[in-house]
């Protein structure tokens, strides 16, 4: 029986329906992308004994370090004890970082057997500082285990995965911190609507999201988690960001449906968090584990290899700030104090919405207003001196007529002398065009929104042409060569291979106009010298529609800089 074999720590009245064992009753499969396709379908599912082998030969083919601790070191280790019962006042590890271990349908006193088992582990694994999943990964393999040191086991070889590429679970802090900020960049571009209604109703957008990992490991009831696990230990780590951001989809449908459309009123993050984990943690009465499951492998996210690009650009980031261990983070939406942030065009409220867009390693900053025209003059060459320096930049624009847009520029202005006299594009994909007034909405680099226009390596001596007030210049604009390791490796154009020559002119600037986005016959905003004039239209970089009136007139313009505020 299943009791016997692999549910010593189970108790059954809290199985329900997973109580029942039906189904297959063994699997003959080696090829991974058979266990792929089965563990997606359910097959093991139904069959609480077959599970628990299926998860024992999945977990002993992971690829691990030369010297990892097994059942046999755990009962060395722990010895007599083994056979004692354990106690639940054993602290665990601050590498934890306070979580719990999850009960899900655990007998009461199994709970004490995880205890046991991650402090056995913080003292095999010395290098791990910060782990929060670990407790829920302990409790959910205790389930499907003979005893404490083969559930060690297990843990420990999932910690130990060294596969190229591969990851099963955050152990430092810089890993945990980027993964929030990825699930921020991934929410923000695959999950629009939601990540909207958490900037309109979160005055902390970073500190919600922190919960990401929680959300899927931790909150979910046991009958939808175990099939998230059943697909996690065959994909790995990318099912947990698919997986999150169908929480985050079905909250946003579970809210817009309760509120009846009314507009969101801003509240403190803590009441958003605890709302989010509320809806996760009942999430049974109106998603089935299936649908939950159908939902996230319906989402087209990047594949794993820009997943991991973009994590390493996060890590990076974090890295260069200093931002390694863990520290007491600071609010980073209250870092725009609405008693002093202070701009003609765009409210406090407003700015936080743009800052919601920007990638997320420069959320960490502030606003810094670098220039404008009702205090520095109407001049291009007083733009560049006040510009010059700062990367990125923020552009926003108010015409005669009250529309509101601007765009986020990616690279200092300064770059613009490397093409000489000639009027050259730099910049990289994460530059994009938005409009605020009469609405609001933001366009970002066209091979995000549509992949297929890329692939492998740009190939070299590429050359751009630009069009200029809405023409196509003659000139041939030519992308600068720049250090590879100053580009967003998840973004910069230089990482594919555009089957369009206009699809990547993203910003271009001389003596007597300012533009960014070009291709096709337009650009997203063409900026006169005297930053008086201006024309917008469609682009094949942002593929925008004319972000404002076309031929417009300029009431205001301001160049806003990104301070480190952990810098100071």
């Amino acid at each position: 029986m299943a009791e016997e074999d692999y549910g010593t720590f189970v108790d059954w009245n809290l199985m329900g329906d997973l109580a029942k064992s039906s189904g297959p009753t063994k699997v003959d499969c080696k090829e991974l992308k058979e266990f792929k396709q089965m563990a997606r379908q359910g097959n093991w599912a139904k069959n609480h004994k077959l599970r628990a082998q299926v998860y024992q030969q999945l977990i002993k083919s992971i690829p691990c370090r030369t010297v990892t601790p097994d059942a046999e070191v755990y009962r060395d280790i722990v010895g007599e004890a083994a056979t004692k019962k354990p106690s639940s006042h054993i602290p665990l590890p601050e590498f934890v970082d306070g979580n719990p271990v999850p009960r899900y349908c655990l007998k009461a006193d199994a709970v004490a057997s995880a205890h046991r088992i991650i402090n056995c582990i913080a003292g095999q694994f010395p290098d791990i500082s910060h782990c929060p999943s670990l407790p829920a990964i302990t409790s959910l393999l205790l389930h499907f285990s003979k005893d404490e040191a083969q559930c060690f086991e297990h843990v420990s070889r999932m910690l130990a995965c060294n596969e190229p590429g591969k990851r099963l679970l955050d152990q430092t802090f810089l890993a945990y911190e980027s993964s929030c900020m990825t699930f921020g960049d991934l929410a923000n571009k695959y999950c629009t609507a939601a990540h909207k209604l958490i900037v309109a109703t979160a005055q902390d957008v970073l500190e919600v999201y922190a919960d990401w990992q929680r959300w899927v490991l931790g909150d979910l009831p046991f009958s939808h988690m175990v099939r998230v696990l059943d697909v996690y230990l065959v994909e790995g780590y990318k099912v947990l960001y698919r997986v999150a951001i169908a929480l985050l989809k079905f909250y946003r449908k579970h809210k817009t449906g309760s509120q009846g459309g009314q507009n969101q009123q801003q509240q403190d993050s803590g009441k958003i968090r605890a709302d989010i984990q509320a809806f996760v943690k009942g999430i049974g009465s109106t998603v089935t584990p299936d649908k939950l499951l159908e939902k996230s492998f319906s989402i087209r996210l990047i594949n794993r290899k820009e997943i991991t690009l973009l994590q390493l650009t996060n890590e990076k980031s974090l890295q260069q700030k200093g931002i390694t261990v863990k520290q007491k983070r600071r609010n980073v939406q209250l870092a725009l104090n609405p008693d002093t942030f202070s701009s003609e065009i765009v409210s406090a409220k407003e700015m936080r919405d743009i800052w919601s867009w920007i990638p997320e390693r420069f959320a960490l900053c502030q606003p810094e207003l670098l220039f404008t025209t009702s205090t520095h003059g109407c001049s291009l060459n007083r733009f560049y001196s006040h510009c010059e320096g700062h990367e990125p930049t923020l552009l926003l624009i108010r015409t005669t007529d009250g529309d509101v847009c601007g765009a986020f520029l990616s690279s200092d202005w300064e770059e613009r002398k490397r093409g000489g006299n000639k009027l050259s594009y730099f910049g990289t994909g994460e530059c994009f065009v938005f409009r605020l007034k009469p609405e609001m909405e933001r366009y970002e680099w066209v091979v995000i929104r549509h992949p297929e226009l890329a692939s492998a390596i740009r190939p070299e001596g590429q050359e751009d042409s630009a069009s200029s007030e809405g023409q196509n210049a003659d000139e041939s604009l030519q992308q600068p060569d720049k250090p590879p390791g100053d580009l967003s490796p998840f973004l910069a154009a230089r990482h594919f291979n555009l089957n369009s020559k206009n699809t990547s002119m993203f910003m271009a600037g001389n003596f007597d106009s300012i533009i960014v986005g070009g291709g096709g016959d337009s650009n997203a905003l063409y900026i006169d010298a005297e930053l008086n004039h201006g024309h917008t239209g469609r682009c094949t970089t942002f593929d925008n529609p004319p972000l404002c009136k076309e031929s417009f007139q300029i009431s205001l313009l301001e160049a806003w800089g990104f301070q480190d505020t952990m810098a100071q």
